[in-house]
């Protein structure tokens, strides 16, 4: 298929993605869109006559042209919607881009895709969730996606860098630019294992107006949206609402009632439109993911933003040298009350550290 007349498909007015994929079906492909009598057009689904009337067909290939010539000499893939590697679960969006323009080593197909969003402000805490959720995201094998915003976007990135997890980031504009510009060594490091993404050619700046439309990429590249931190307006939430009307699950960690940037997470969770999430077995055991064991095994990490206290550090440093013990013998070994050892352990259970087994005992998770 032509490259020119894929990209002019973006650059005809008033023709958007679902309109633009109508023409396609009806004429079997980009070019014949070009080549067929605009009077054909008419029998497109969808399509009115004033609109085939204002459609200049000459002035979208020359655009395309320039396009085209932009993305060859700066190393950019462009990924038309009926190419296999467009990612399938975006496709399945009814306002899914015409294309995208990709730079790095990516796999916007693969098994599993999760995507992280949250507030620009983000606090101590949310940075913390954060970083323990990739972690733990790690073992599964997931694709990660956000929006290389300040805040949880960026902390999202940072960690799977870390951790070379692969990670994309979805751009509000074209890849002649980077916004915000402060991140362009974190996109740099991207481009190895992930990269960048954008429905927006070159030439287009980061307006308002474009981040919802981003923000719906980065909800249909994914099974399910992660809210870490958010306060009551902003792209995270709009994200969420996104995702909940593609039928894609949505998890929101939690936070203090009083605190502004878990407002919105708080009132996802109240008003049942998202799954209250406390660590990624939640997610994993909602999603029905079973843990990659191709990746290296790590020693458990801290699931909510804690620190034990010097009991709980006990029982965890016994627990670790068994398989399991029941709690009469860990009475004995450590010598502390059953009413303060039962405390304890709820404690460190609904951390995630630990999980109960029958007979009353216990065991790492």
């Amino acid at each position: 298929m032509s490259l020119i007349h894929q990209l002019a498909l973006t650059f005809i007015k008033n023709i958007g993605p679902v309109l633009a994929k109508s023409m396609v079906a009806y004429a079997d492909n980009a070019e014949n869109v070009f080549l067929i009598h605009p009077s054909k057009l008419e029998k497109v689904p969808g399509i009115a006559a004033k609109t085939i009337q204002q459609m200049d067909f000459k002035s979208a290939l020359i655009r395309a042209e320039q396009e085209a010539a932009f993305v060859s000499k700066n190393n950019i893939d462009v990924i038309f919607y009926t190419d296999p590697r467009y990612p399938k679960r975006l496709k399945a969006c009814n306002d899914a881009p015409v294309l995208l323009y990709t730079q790095g080593k990516m796999d916007l197909n693969a098994q599993r895709v999760i995507s992280v969003v949250g507030t620009r402000k983000a606090t101590a805490y949310g940075k913390d969730l954060c970083k323990a959720l990739i972690e733990e995201l790690e073992s599964y094998g997931a694709l990660v996606v956000s929006g290389l915003a300040y805040g949880i976007d960026v902390a999202a990135h940072k960690d799977c860098i870390r951790l070379n997890v692969p990670t994309v980031g979805v751009l509000g504009h074209g890849l002649d630019r980077l916004y915000p510009a402060a991140h362009r060594s974190v996109a740099d490091k991207m481009l190895l294992n992930g990269g960048l993404l954008t429905e927006f050619p070159s030439g287009t700046v980061p307006d308002r107006e474009n981040f919802p439309a981003r923000n719906r990429i980065v909800a249909g590249m994914a099974d399910a949206t992660i809210v870490v931190e958010a306060g009551i307006k902003g792209g995270a939430l709009i994200t969420a609402e996104i995702a909940n009307s593609y039928n894609r699950d949505v998890f929101a960690f939690p936070g203090r009632v009083n605190d502004e940037f878990s407002e919105g997470c708080n009132y996802l969770i109240r008003h049942h439109k998202a799954g209250l999430l406390t660590d990624a077995a939640d997610l994993a055991y909602t999603l029905g993911w079973e843990k990659d064991e191709s990746v290296p095994k790590k020693p458990n990490q801290l699931m909510l933003a804690m620190d034990l206290t010097a009991d709980e550090r006990l029982i965890m440093d016994i627990l670790r040298q068994a398989p399991s013990i029941a709690i009469d013998e860990l009475t004995l070994k450590i010598g502390m009350p059953v009413s303060l050892l039962t405390m304890n352990l709820l404690n460190l259970e609904m951390q995630g550290f630990i999980r109960s087994m029958p007979g009353k005992a216990y065991c790492i998770s």
